[in-house]
């Protein structure tokens, strides 16, 4: 079996995790999205609710499960699920500068590999920090978020 980890904090999961998450799970026969806390970040929503609304949002989608990452590194969630390859979507050139370091470090720790896959471009200008703002300011983020996460960012 093929599985993979698509790692992130979603806060809020937006359209654009959504997009390569799909697509990530046409590709590997398991996809564990894996709901992580960094605890030096002020999150809008608490694990349970970015968990909730990641469940919620990726629940018709075969073969995906939302769990959340617990402590530790990435590598080492990987290992302990059996999964083979780490999932990770890029917008920019800046995307990938940053995760090229860590999909080494990953690859070196545990043999996991990392698999990029260049975002939609209707969602390269997403960010859950850019939905926040623009939700928090009284915009139409509609277009950009599941049902779900609208209700949740409507409700404040």
């Amino acid at each position: 079996m093929r599985r993979a980890v698509c790692p992130g904090s979603f806060d809020p999961i937006h359209n654009g995790h959504v997009e390569v998450i799909a697509r990530a799970a046409s590709l590997f026969d398991e996809v564990i999205v894996a709901v992580s806390t960094n605890y030096a970040k002020k999150y809008r929503f608490s694990a349970e609710e970015r968990l909730a609304l990641a469940a919620e949002t990726l629940g018709s989608l075969r073969g995906v499960s939302v769990v959340p990452m617990g402590e530790g590194l990435l590598a080492e969630f990987c290992r302990d699920h059996g999964a083979s390859a780490v999932v990770k979507g890029l917008r920019s050139v800046q995307d990938y500068q940053y995760e090229l370091p860590m999909a080494v470090m990953n690859r070196q720790l545990t043999g996991v590999e990392t698999v990029f896959l260049a975002a939609e471009s209707r969602y390269t200008h997403l960010s859950s920090s850019l939905i926040k703002e623009v939700a928090a300011l009284g915009g139409d983020v509609s277009e950009y978020v599941p049902v779900a996460v609208l209700k949740q960012l409507q409700a404040g």
